[in-house]
């Protein structure tokens, strides 16, 4: 059953640098990615919203491997606000070094909780856009280090 770990980096760069050190584990290149929004979104067609088909083919691709639907919300607005995110897939051994270099290269807690709107500590609030007061779920980003999540799918 494969396993995946991913990582959420408040800071572009800094996934370069757990990327460089997933790397060097031993990990094949095409089993560790990863994914920045783009400067530009490809038009597909008249009727396409480039970054709207973007923000659903990474939900769809982050549900696959087990995230929830708020979680992978989280993830996709992570990178909205200049994030990035890390996978690497491999054994229990390697995604479990790949996890603990995502933590301490400062990977994001990403939870799921009750409320309205999302608590992201890193994101002026009043930039936002008002939610409906009716939302049951949202996504949480909380502080640096410890939030890389391992999923078995």
């Amino acid at each position: 059953m494969p396993k995946t770990v991913v990582g959420l980096f408040k800071n572009a760069g800094f996934v370069d640098e757990a990327v460089r050190d997933i790397e060097a584990l031993g990990f094949p290149l095409q089993e560790v990615r990863t994914i920045k929004e783009p400067a530009s979104f490809p038009v597909t067609s008249v009727m396409s919203f480039p970054r709207l088909d973007f923000e659903v083919e990474l939900g769809r691709e982050l549900t696959r491997i087990g995230a929830t639907k708020p979680e992978s919300r989280a993830y996709v607005e992570g990178l909205r606000r200049g994030g990035a995110i890390a996978f690497a897939t491999g054994s229990d051994e390697k995604v479990d070094e790949a996890r603990k270099i995502m933590n301490f290269r400062g990977a994001v807690n990403v939870e799921v909780v009750a409320g309205s709107a999302p608590h992201l500590p890193f994101v002026n609030q009043s930039d936002m856009p008002a939610l409906d007061d009716d939302a049951v779920m949202a996504g949480r980003v909380r502080q640096p280090g410890g939030g890389a999540v391992l999923f078995v799918w």
